[in-house]
């Protein structure tokens, strides 16, 4: 196979969709080897705040000297962002070498795997093949059936923030959602916890440590300060360490402080400077992504209603004043009324439009939606379109939020800054 061959195949294999279980990923995994058995890991759960959470971590263990393995979904714009070495993507000739392993043993073996379970195969793989010092894995969904829990008890297991989200799977309360997160913590790991979990989430957290004998690790917020705080970033003082991180919102502080008793919980030994420096370099797109400050236009791919809190706090906080339009689409599987309720709400216009997926809502049921919280919903069926057009128009008083999906991310985001870099000279 060619790379666009690979690529493909991989997402052909969405026709099996998502079936929680350790069964297929365990079967596969055997026969090529079990790598996941021969690699240290960093495993991290929970609603919100994992990408950001695992990027951390690795940039860090990456300055520490560790050659390192980072596992995450989804991508933006390259499927190759999903699985990096040391920041820089897997190579298209080692993609091709470890699907077509894993491809090879699915056939012989009869496995039908998921498109999810068949990439956490190739991406261990590549990590083992690699000799990787350690690996940030993230989970897909949930905990305790992802496909990543196929992995030994790792080093550390760290539970950010706990949500509602995918009930239909996970559970309708927090507690059940929980449950279903700490699935990932094993006799003997250390366990590094978001430091603001609401005290349902937490009070499994701490149970499912005492029941494996782990030690639970919880930052402490008061020894964190805000030094400042702007579009581009905040500056951050936590215990004796100073950082500035690039990553826009205060949530993104939170997540910074988990990641750096990760870090601490796999090597106490990993200098200040050097967890300054990681997480200082740290960079993501899409997540509320400065495409341009004057005018904003602000990249943000989060899809459930704690990334609509979150966003709605960055907005007031830093575009109080401005004229704001939203362009949004929308997951139907979603809560997509608790996301608008907050992101709406801003809007003194808002576009509906619908990224280039099936699970994607319709965008004139998503401009209806949004209609109980703003008065002026359009919809748009040329989606890039409408998306360069609200940016290139916007003037100094306005803002732009382009945001409730990845897909629609990273659908739009070269373009968009292609657009933007070549109008705004």
């Amino acid at each position: 196979m060619n790379y666009s061959d690979t690529i493909a195949y991989i997402h052909s294999l969405e026709r099996f969709g998502i079936k929680p279980g350790l069964e297929r990923i365990s079967a596969l995994c055997e026969k090529i080897g079990n790598p996941q058995n021969h690699l240290r890991f960093i495993h991290v759960a929970g609603t919100n705040g994992k990408g950001s959470a695992c990027t951390m971590i690795a940039e860090v263990l990456k300055c520490a000297g560790y050659k390192t393995g980072l596992y995450t979904s989804p991508y933006v714009t390259d499927f190759r962002e999903r699985i990096q070495i040391n920041s820089e993507m897997i190579s298209k000739r080692d993609l091709i070498s470890c699907v077509g392993a894993v491809k090879t043993a699915c056939e012989k073996y009869d496995i039908q795997a998921t498109e999810f379970e068949f990439i956490t195969a190739a991406a261990l793989l590549y990590f083992y093949r690699s000799k990787c010092d350690a690996v940030v894995l993230e989970v897909g969904l949930g905990g305790r059936f992802d496909a990543t829990n196929i992995i030994p008890s790792p080093s550390v297991a760290v539970i950010m923030h706990i949500a509602k989200d995918h009930t239909a799977v996970l559970g309708n309360t927090v507690a059940e959602i929980a449950f279903e997160k700490c699935g990932i913590i094993k006799p003997g790991c250390k366990v590094v916890s978001y430091p603001l979990q609401e005290k349902e989430a937490l009070e499994v957290i701490e149970n499912t440590c005492k029941s494996n004998s782990c030690s639970l690790i919880i930052p402490h917020t008061d020894k964190l300060n805000i030094t400042g705080a702007s579009l581009k970033g905040t500056g951050v003082k936590y215990g004796n360490l100073s950082y500035s991180l690039r990553l826009p919102g205060e949530h993104i502080v939170y997540n910074s402080i988990a990641a750096v008793e990760a870090v601490r919980a796999f090597d106490c030994s990993i200098r200040d400077d050097v967890i300054e420096k990681g997480l200082s370099d740290t960079v993501m797109p899409a997540r509320m992504e400065i495409i341009s400050e004057n005018p904003a236009v602000i990249l943000d791919g989060g899809h459930n209603e704690d990334c609509a809190v979150s966003l709605e706090k960055f907005v007031k906080s830093y575009l109080g004043g401005k004229n704001i339009t939203v362009v949004s689409s929308i997951m139907q599987d979603k809560d997509y009324n608790s996301y608008l309720k907050h992101i709406a709400s801003l809007a003194r216009r808002f576009i509906a439009v619908r990224a280039d997926v099936p699970r994607a809502l319709d965008c004139e049921t998503l401009a209806k939606a949004a209609s109980a919280y703003c008065d002026n919903c359009i919809f748009d069926y040329d989606t890039e379109n409408a998306v360069l057009s609200a940016a290139v128009s916007a003037g100094e008083n306005d803002a732009v939020i382009i945001c409730g999906s990845f897909y629609l991310a990273g659908e739009i985001r070269s373009a968009l800054l292609k657009k933007l870099k070549g109008d705004r000279k």
